[in-house]
């Protein structure tokens, strides 16, 4: 069945090109619900801070307009026609295939061998499946997908002391600043990633610790989680100023930290220099940010040589999970053909069936006329044998006029000697 993905990622496109095509995760079920009435396919859709992926299947084999979906990506997301095209990439079946199980193993990340992507997957595969977007075939090509990266983890090391994204985020304070111990750090957001930074953070030595967020319960349990402190995001004009250091990640469309809020911020901290820190897509801090002095803004795309560390040691076990996985994507193959027959197997089946059964009731009747038992039974057997041999038998002197080469596959298929 047809299959299509079309994306971009960190490699492909940087992250003011990323942001425009992040998906608000509020607005990824009707998305998925458009796309599918558009396409008549099933759908999924992948947003992440680092990678925008739209995969598509059709049940009913008919072809998959990829301009189509293109077109629907820039006119969804408000850009201009082929805004994106330098920056995407476009895989159809078996490449389809292959690439989410790289995707899923980390094998496609800007921290080679990160955990977090295959999480992230899972859920935007159950979004889909609530939003009712996807059926049978991409649920069993991602069933499929989730065991090869499962496989991935047990057999390599790949995943063995990554440097994540928020690691690199901690670690870069640490190279500004020569202790974090009596700076205030902001932490922006109170999700996964932030909720791993401040573990860092406290790991670094850093003992003062805000965390806003909008909802003021989900801020206090992580603040409660790392021994630190809990605002809502309306405090900050009043907590800014005595902030030397922010990292933020949210789900945030709109960028929260804006050039005017932290030039008020700069005046009230007699241009004390800040460290900012931005690890969001859709990006939370303004870019024009950058251009105000005393500022050192750097964003999920300036953290690459800091996530590079130790990947000449991964690329080693990267090999062998590609190995591994060119053995998942031929077996998930294997399978598609295989479930190709089936319906052809049901068909000869019932064919078979219902000669049985004619040949059943005419016995019946011979008996119930007073036939000699015996004879009905030959004669219903040498039927029924003739009748199940007549279409194979045609078949086979079929083939051996016109391709005798293939007598030998029909041999196995019939398991003769």
């Amino acid at each position: 069945m047809p299959l299509l993905l079309i994306g971009l990622n960190h490699n492909s496109a940087e992250v003011s090109i990323r942001e425009t095509v992040a998906f608000a995760p509020e607005s990824v079920p009707s998305a998925l619900r458009e796309l599918q009435a558009m396409m008549s396919a099933e759908v999924s859709i992948l947003s992440t801070c680092n990678r925008t992926e739209v995969v598509l299947a059709a049940a009913d084999h008919s072809p998959l307009d990829e301009q189509l979906v293109v077109a629907w990506l820039h006119r969804y997301h408000g850009l201009d026609a082929d805004q994106l095209e330098p920056h995407l990439y476009y895989y159809r079946e078996h490449d389809v295939v292959a690439h989410l199980m790289a995707v899923a193993s980390g094998l496609d990340s800007l921290v080679l061998g990160e955990p977090q992507i295959l999480g992230q997957l899972k859920s935007a595969v159950s979004v889909a499946r609530d939003a009712g977007s996807i059926d049978s075939i991409l649920m069993r090509l991602y069933q499929r997908v989730f065991a090869a990266a499962k496989r991935v983890r047990t057999e390599t090391a790949i995943g063995e002391n990554p440097v994540s994204v928020a690691y690199a985020a901690v670690d870069l304070a640490g190279r500004i600043y020569e202790s974090l111990s009596s700076l205030q750090v902001l932490l922006v957001g109170a999700g996964d990633t932030i909720a791993l930074v401040g573990s860092h953070l406290k790991s670094a030595g850093a003992q003062k610790i805000t965390i806003a967020n909008r909802s003021l319960e989900r801020g206090h349990a992580l603040a409660e989680s790392l021994q630190a402190s809990a605002c809502l995001l309306s405090d900050l004009p009043d907590i800014l100023p005595s902030i030397d250091i922010v990292v933020s990640s949210t789900a945030s469309q709109l960028p929260i930290l804006g050039k005017g809020l932290i030039e008020t911020a700069l005046r009230k901290r007699r241009h004390k220099p800040m460290l900012l820190i931005d690890i969001a897509v859709p990006r939370d801090v303004e870019a024009e940010v950058a251009e105000l002095e005393d500022v050192y803004l750097y964003t999920v795309d300036d953290l690459r040589g800091i996530v590079d560390q130790n990947k000449a040691q991964r690329e080693q076990e990267a090999e062998r999970a590609h190995a591994i996985l060119r053995q998942e994507v031929a077996a998930y193959e294997r399978l598609v053909r295989a479930d190709a027959s089936t319906e052809l197997i049901r068909c000869y089946r019932e064919q078979a069936h219902e000669l049985a059964q004619a040949e059943l009731d005419r016995a019946k009747k011979e008996l119930a006329a007073g036939r000699d038992p015996e004879q009905v039974i030959e004669m219903m057997t040498r039927a029924l044998t003739n009748k199940l041999l007549h279409a194979p038998s045609r078949g086979l002197k079929s083939l051996a006029e016109d391709d005798p080469a293939q007598l030998e596959l029909a041999k196995r298929l019939l398991d003769l000697p």
